[in-house]
């Protein structure tokens, strides 16, 4: 084990066994629910860009750890929208702790790749794990790990989200997820479906859910759809693997199948086709 950093709203543990940052968020009335929701996040420094120090407000000092692109899928789907207050790689301690701070990140430096800020293959740090559903202004929305659930509510949703029914997207007709701010105008979570285009206007897309004040809140919704964005990443990667070894390929298509990624009869279909391409 390494270095230990407390700070206003979370512990930082630098593991020199792992070449990680165990980041406990506090409990408490003063800390964003984002981090309560969020629980223990290990983030592993090939996950990692930067690192660095700043002067914060009344007399602080800000530690922050940027992520690097395509590493971490709740801030891939955040997209930049978290106020810094919610930032979870941000760490705030009082002016007194600078030295201690700068130690710290010296440390993490030191162990950083070395094209930290080359953007990431694949997702480094674990999505978080999501509410089984979202309640949004205009519907219900469910993740069961293979397909998302789309039940409308009879009285925030649009005549044409009402006719045309629950709507059912399983994660292999996905590209990705939009996210946009409950905190902002227009806050939605909307799939991106792989062969369709849907309604720009979210109210009207059968494949997007509205939010609004006390629906779809950021502790709620952004980690739903980090991990949906997670899901709809690991399936992918199943059919896009260059030149890998048929034993690897099956390898994770097995782990991808335990995770509830793909259905049984999914699993055995690509199973099928992999082990008669080898």
């Amino acid at each position: 084990m390494g270095d230990v950093l407390a700070g206003n709203h979370a512990v930082w543990e630098f593991d020199l066994d792992s070449d990680s940052v165990l980041i406990r968020f506090a409990r408490g009335m003063r800390t964003p629910r984002l981090f309560h929701a969020l629980g223990p996040r290990r983030i592993p420094l090939e996950a990692v860009s930067a690192v660095t120090v700043t002067a914060g407000k009344r007399d602080s000092v800000v530690l922050r750890a940027v992520p690097r692109p395509g590493a971490d899928p709740l801030m891939e789907a955040a997209a930049g929208q978290l106020r810094e207050a919610c930032d979870p790689y941000r760490l705030v301690l009082p002016g007194e702790r600078a030295p201690h701070a700068a130690a710290f990140a010296d440390a993490l430096l030191s162990r950083l790749g070395p094209d930290p800020a080359e953007p990431a293959e694949r997702f480094l740090v674990d999505a978080p794990r999501p509410p089984l559903y979202l309640k949004a202004y205009d519907a219900r929305v469910g993740f069961d790990g293979s397909a998302i659930d789309f039940r409308w509510s009879r009285t925030g949703a649009t005549s044409t989200k009402w006719k045309a029914c629950d709507q059912r997207y399983p994660i292999a007709a996905l590209t990705g997820v939009e996210w946009r701010s409950p905190e902002g105008p227009g806050g939605h979570l909307r799939l991106l479906l792989r062969d369709a285009a849907g309604d720009p206007r979210p109210s009207h897309d059968l494949a997007a859910a509205v939010f609004a004040v006390g629906y779809g809140a950021v502790h709620e919704s952004l980690p739903f759809a980090a991990a949906v964005l997670a899901a709809v990443r690991g399936r992918a990667a199943v059919s896009s693997v260059p030149g890998a070894r048929a034993g690897d390929r099956l390898h994770h298509l097995s782990e991808l199948h335990s995770a509830g990624l793909l259905t049984d009869a999914e699993y055995v279909a690509l199973r099928d086709r992999f082990s008669a391409e080898a």
